[in-house]
């Protein structure tokens, strides 16, 4: 199979979808792959290192969309590159449909083969292509938070960890999951002091195991956010709902007891945010005010460290790329369902749950595409 990567355009956006590395296993399965130039400029790898591991250096993103049967990318395709996708091509990236029907409504009409690494699965309901990037973000957050925090950037001037004498930085993070513990991690390590809410007990129970003292659990109802909102001084938004639109759990009325200067930090924006006054932001611009509060709302987070976050990327990326380059994606999808719970829209169709609820399209269960 003839495999490209591009460089990504979005803002600020550094990863690249395929390391050198990477290219060299796909290339020693007997594949071709294509390169744009200077793809992999943002991980400090330059064209004759990708030219050195065996890929073909492109001189623009237009050849790789026109003759690559797979693009292999990082985030979601822009409006100029969705209007280079068509019928029979595969396309392998981040997408977080269900809060963009822009983009649904392109890749539909393109016929594209789309397949998402935010839904791919693992065993016991895991999402293994999604995992490394939340915890990326998730220890992010709290970096970002606390630069948000400090009074030249609008914060209320809050140092997280204290001093001898003064009290550290209340940090409430909303999610146990992948993020929220990454997030507490760091707020932990930097002495803060941590509350983390979340609605399964079961998770709650083994976040008080780890953190022990170090940090507080709390269940999650409206009652609880309310309350522990208006302690924070910064709060991290940390819930998932795999595939769909994320719920709005921080509500504007809310905001009106928080403390001037306290910060928001929605890791949830990907999936249209889980704070009522959340809107994308770029690392040009990260942050905004609503009623005094600091949001920070960007949607690729992880691309500001783009080095780390490429080769976690494709630690797990990279098995089920060679699986559909070297048995086509209809029989890696029939041999993989993990890999099955990616396919997001294929030939005009929308093939995962979420997305087709979220959106109004009619459903078509993966299983009738692969008869």
């Amino acid at each position: 199979m003839r495999v490209g990567t591009v460089k990504e355009i979005k803002n600020h956006e550094y990863r690249v979808g395929l390391a050198p590395e990477s290219v060299r296993e796909l290339v020693s399965h007997g594949h071709e792959v294509w390169v744009e130039t200077g793809a992999g400029l943002g991980i400090g790898a330059d064209d004759k290192a990708y030219a050195a591991a065996g890929a073909m250096i492109k001189s623009d993103a237009k050849s790789i969309f026109e003759g690559c049967e797979m693009v292999v990318k990082v985030k979601e395709p822009q409006a100029g590159e969705r209007a280079m996708l068509r019928e029979g091509q595969v396309l392998y990236t981040y997408l977080h449909l269900a809060p963009d029907p822009e983009q649904t409504a392109d890749l539909v009409k393109s016929g594209v083969t789309a397949i998402a690494y935010e839904t791919v699965t693992g065993p016991g309901g895991s999402l293994p292509l999604l995992k490394p990037m939340s915890q990326v973000a998730g220890r992010m957050s709290i970096q970002a938070g606390a630069t948000a925090l400090e009074k030249a950037h609008g914060g209320r001037g809050v140092l997280l960890g204290g001093v001898p004498g003064v009290l550290p930085g209340r940090v409430l993070v909303i999610g146990g999951g992948v993020v929220g513990f990454n997030a507490a991690q760091m707020a932990v390590g930097l002495g803060a002091d941590t509350t983390i809410l979340d609605r399964d007990p079961e998770v709650l129970e083994r976040l008080g195991i780890h953190f022990e003292s170090r940090a507080k659990t709390r269940f999650s109802n409206r009652a609880n956010i309310e309350q522990m909102i208006c302690e924070a001084d910064l709060v991290i938004g940390a819930v998932l709902i795999p595939g769909a639109a994320a719920p709005k759990l921080v509500t504007r009325d809310m905001l009106g007891c928080m403390k001037p200067g306290a910060v928001l930090v929605d890791v949830a924006i990907d999936q249209g945010g889980c704070f009522e006054t959340s809107h994308a932001t770029t690392h040009a611009d990260p942050t905004y005010l609503v009623d005094g509060i600091v949001h920070y709302c960007v949607a690729n987070m992880p691309g500001a460290v783009a080095r780390t976050s490429t080769y976690a990327l494709n630690n797990v990326t990279l098995p089920h790329a060679l699986r559909i380059a070297d048995l086509g994606w209809q029989a890696a999808l029939k041999a993989n369902p993990y890999l099955a719970a990616g396919l997001n829209v294929s030939g005009g169709k929308v093939t995962y749950e979420a997305v087709a609820g979220e959106l109004g399209y009619d459903y078509t269960p993966v299983a009738e595409l692969l008869g």
